[in-house]
């Protein structure tokens, strides 16, 4: 605040240093008469107060003829401020209206050649009119009268409070001399007080200028105090840092002297802790069993941390390093165990069918056994939720005697997790492919990549493009880790990757992996899991006994039936634990019940029943076809309902369909056009007509090729007249040409189709291979009608002509 007072800042004009008079301690002028017309200096960056006494460089030509004038005319100049201090030649609506009339105690030629005047506030005046601008600035002024405050004694508190704080700062500022105190206390005048105190704070000059204005000497001591008091805490506040600043400079000084006498103690007893972590790395390294590059790299990095001061923050990231190395298991590989028959019985053991996976797995081991190395294969395996991807990996570790690894890809965005970070970054780390490694303590164990499809990119780089390199066979021996900047070889650990759908994989890194795909359990197969693996699971963690409970094939296929809807069977495993609680709080309160736990009683547990698989009726309505669709939770079937009216051929899609769906309606429509011999009607049907075709369950969003063949034939069964064969499912792609295409998820969709009640299904004949892959048991009384063209469909659908 008051440095200013004894601290003269160079600069042009607009920059000045409030002193005290020396002649008349400062009074302020009140009973002088000044001409009504008087020159004008404008200011920049400052405000000058009445009684105050400033010396000012004259730096601008209008300034220089303004103050030269008035020390010729009787020494009297009207000083007013400048609004913006950018404006290098200011007008009358540039400056503020209140000023002050200054008297020219002297004016300085310097030896640079410079003007300085020595000017003293007198008295506060407003601007009635600017008078000339040219040559320099010249304006009417009217005197503003000094008014007594309303109440004398307030007053004086204030002025005493406004000393007593200013003495506070001036004692607590380091820069400010003790004999300011001695100043501020023998200034007679309390008005010319609160201007140089006023002169004198640290404050923006529109908030001085502010000040300036007010003319209650009450008002104006108030809003000085309120200043003062905001001085003097961020004051408290700097004091406070600078004590603590200064004692932990202080105790960080005694710590490092107090480390130095420590350190020589040490030295001269031999126990240095820092020479002794050394030793120990020196000795864990020729022990270790590692490539020669490793040991290399490691000897240099060791001399290298030899010459570091253990006190330096790079001391303990190079011996992070080091540990590192030391703790990866470069070339530490667990045998594998090549009893084929024992792995096959594992794996049967862990997991119901699967058989694609598990011969994978065995013909890789087969390998293995002949040749004695080969490097592992990079599969992918891709499948709807539960159907139990991730546990394989388990199961695969466990019959092969190798460690386990899983590594959630989901919501990964930052390359570094791949590749690590440089060791240039604070809090740098290895990627998590080689702190999984570190962990596991072997190289060749099982390492599942869960959820490879839901990898993301942003700007922090594209971690899909760094797995390109972990999951290539041909590179990963040389994995290149930004952490160690070392090559390590992956090639001996089997990665397995999990997707729920490829379409979200990057092409390149999709190419690189061995797809498997596995489709959802059918009815059969979850009751056969429940039974073998479920059922006895949740008994177990439930503390029960199997004497306690038991499930029948007939239970479980009621849960599995109208209390799931799912691919896999993680909602079954929800269901058989909701009864396992009911029965262990029935144990656990000594009631009475029966050992089976019949469909009724499973019923009463778990509620009524939340899917019914009944909704497929007999259809005698025209226009109304049974479609297969494919869903991330199963199959499912679809009901496609056409309708005509009097129009114009307007065509109407509603359902929430996609944008392929769309098109395969509107595919089906131009081929009814083309073909209106099959359908028997005049081809000016449809421009008579308008159509609209409907899928239900508008709430949710379908889309695909799928349910072409569907379309077609709900579209031909209305305008017909004849309704569709009853208890009929229908899937596949249609064409222009006529021509039917194949289409995906066929397990899913047959399944569907069974579990609704529907006995007969339309596919392309190409999708009879699919087919072939379910286990005939599964659809013993389900018929299959394969065919190639869009005729073909409506001849058995519909009845009608193959060719007219």
């Amino acid at each position: 605040m008051f440095e200013e007072m004894y601290f003269t800042p160079s600069g042009k004009d607009e920059e000045f240093f409030p002193i005290v008079s020396l002649e008349d301690d400062g009074d302020i002028k009140m009973d002088e008469n000044y001409p009504e017309i008087l020159p004008i200096l404008a200011l920049k960056n400052t405000i000058l107060f009445p009684g105050v006494v400033v010396p000012i460089t004259i730096g601008r030509n209008k300034s220089l003829q303004a103050i030269r004038m008035a020390h010729k005319q009787g020494r009297v100049i009207a000083v007013l401020s400048q609004r913006d201090v950018n404006v290098q030649e200011p007008q009358a609506d540039d400056l503020y209206k209140i000023g002050t009339v200054a008297r020219i105690a002297k004016l300085l030629n310097m030896p640079d050649g410079s003007t300085t005047a020595i000017l003293k506030g007198q008295s506060r005046f407003e601007l009635v009119k600017m008078i000339a601008e040219e040559p320099y600035l010249q304006g009417k002024i009217a005197l503003i009268d000094l008014q007594k405050p309303k109440d004398p004694i307030h007053f004086q508190a204030q002025v005493s409070s406004i000393i007593e704080l200013a003495s506070n700062i001036i004692e607590h500022s380091p820069h400010i001399p003790s004999e300011a105190v001695v100043m501020l206390k023998n200034m007679d005048s309390d008005y010319f007080l609160l201007n140089f105190i006023a002169s004198n704070l640290n404050l923006e000059p529109d908030i001085k200028q502010q000040i300036l204005e007010i003319t209650d000497p009450a008002l104006q001591a108030h809003r000085i105090l309120e200043q003062l008091n905001s001085e003097w805490q961020l004051l408290e506040i700097k004091n406070q840092i600078d004590s603590k600043v200064r004692g932990d400079i202080e105790k960080q000084q005694r710590d490092f002297f107090l480390h130095q006498q420590l350190k020589t103690i040490q030295d001269e007893l031999g126990q240095n802790p820092q020479s002794q972590d050394l030793v120990e790395l020196e000795k864990r390294a020729k022990d270790k069993n590692w490539p020669k590059h490793v040991a290399k790299a490691f000897a240099k990095e060791l001399e290298k941390i030899k010459r570091i001061n253990p006190q330096i923050a790079e001391y303990s990231v190079q011996m992070n390093y080091l540990e590192i190395l030391l703790d990866l298991p470069w070339s530490d590989y667990t045998q594998d165990h090549f009893d084929l028959t024992k792995v096959q019985k594992v794996l049967d053991a862990d997991h119901y069918g699967l058989s694609k996976v598990k011969n994978r797995i065995l013909e890789h081991l087969a390998v293995l056994k002949l040749k004695g190395d080969m490097k592992s294969p990079i599969i992918c395996l891709v499948g709807p939720p539960g159907v139990g991807k991730t546990s394989l990996g388990k199961s695969i570790a466990r019959a092969l005697d190798r460690k386990f690894i899983r590594m959630s890809l989901g919501g990964l965005h930052d390359e570094s997790e791949i590749r690590g970070h440089r060791r240039t970054y604070i809090g740098a780390m290895p990627g998590r492919i080689i702190q999984s490694l570190k962990k596991a303590g072997t190289s060749n164990p099982v390492f599942i990549l869960d959820e490879i499809d839901k990898v993301g990119k942003d700007f922090r780089g594209d971690p899909s493009s760094a797995l390109l390199e972990v999951l290539d066979p041909e590179q990963n021996a040389t994995f290149h880790d930004n952490y160690l900047d070392l090559d390590y070889d992956l090639s001996k650990v089997l990665f397995i990757a999990t997707a729920n759908s490829l379409n979200t994989i990057q092409p390149a890194l999709r190419d690189r992996m061995e797809i498997i795909h596995i489709s959802g359990y059918s009815t059969e197969e979850k009751v056969q899991i429940a039974k073998k693996h479920l059922v006895p699971k949740q008994r177990k963690e439930h503390g029960l006994k199997a004497s306690q409970i038991s499930l029948s094939a007939k239970t479980l296929k009621e849960i599995a039936l109208n209390y799931t809807r799912e691919s896999g069977v993680r909602t079954l495993e929800r269901r058989i634990a909701a009864i396992m609680r009911a029965r262990a709080k029935e144990v656990a309160l000594g009631e009475k019940y029966k050992t089976a736990v019949t469909i009724e009683r499973a019923q009463e547990i778990l509620g009524t029943a939340r899917f019914s698989n009944e909704l497929y009726s007999v259809q005698k309505l025209p226009g109304v076809a049974v479609g297969l669709a494919w869903t991330s939770v199963g199959g499912d079937i679809l009901f496609i309902e056409a309708n005509a009216h009097p129009g114009k051929g307007k065509l109407t899609l509603t359902g929430n369909l996609g944008a392929v769906m769309k098109e395969s309606a509107t595919t089906a429509l131009s081929f009814l056009k083309s073909n209106t011999d099959l359908l028997g009607v005049e081809s000016s049907w449809f421009a008579e007509h308008d159509i609209h075709i409907h899928v239900p369950e508008g709430a949710i969003p379908k889309d695909g090729p799928s349910a072409g063949i569907t379309m077609l034939v709900a579209l031909a069964s209305r305008i017909t007249g004849k309704p569709v064969k009853s208890y009929l499912a229908l899937s596949g792609e249609i064409t222009l040409r006529g021509k039917v295409l194949p289409v995906g998820g066929i397990k899913e969709k047959v399944l569907a189709a069974k579990r609704y009640g529907l006995k007969e299904i339309i596919l392309c004949s190409q999708n009879e291979r699919h087919v072939l892959d379910i286990d005939k048991q599964f659809i013993r009384s389900m018929k299959f009608h394969y065919v190639d063209r869009m005729q073909e469909v409506l001849a058995y659908a519909l009845k009608l002509p193959r060719h007219k």
